[in-house]
Parts: structure tokens; C-alpha cells; sequence
């Protein structure tokens, strides 16, 4: 299986959290098939909104979720 993972953020509610203000206002920024590509982009919109507290980027682990079996230190560390 691809080890895919999605890139994406948005106005958080709380910088602490992952609790997003607006689920329909998430920038879903890609999908991308290692975690190198998916970090490269997710360091991109990061830096972008750097002076902005309430924006957060996260990397989804897709391949995770499709296969749950799948530990951490299966597919690269980070």
C-alpha cells in the first residue's frame, strides 16, 4: 500500500488544539505519497501563516487509517 498521507489546516479555535474553527473553511492543501513530500508541503502553508497564531497545518497519516494495522515505526520516523 501507498503510504499516503494528507496535508491540510486551517483557523484553530486554540493554538493548543486541533479543534478547528470552521470545518468548512479547511484548506486541504494535498495528498502526497511519502511523508518527505507531505512535510515539504505542510512546512510551505506552515510558514505561510507563521505570524498568524490561529492557523495550524497538520500530516495525516492516510495509509494509517486505511490500514490500522500498521504500527509506528512501520513506515518512517519522524
Amino acid at each position: 500500500m501507498s503510504k499516503m498521507h494528507l496535508v491540510m489546516g486551517g483557523r484553530v479555535k486554540d493554538p493548543r488544539t486541533l479543534d478547528f474553527k470552521d470545518l468548512n473553511a479547511i484548506e486541504l492543501v494535498g495528498v502526497y505519497p511519502d511523508f518527505a513530500s507531505a512535510e515539504k508541503a505542510w512546512r510551505g502553508a506552515a510558514q505561510r501563516t507563521v505570524d498568524d497564531a490561529e492557523m495550524k497545518y497538520v500530516i495525516v497519516h492516510l495509509h494509517r487509517l486505511l490500514d490500522p494495522s500498521l504500527e509506528e515505526g512501520d513506515d518512517h520516523a519522524h
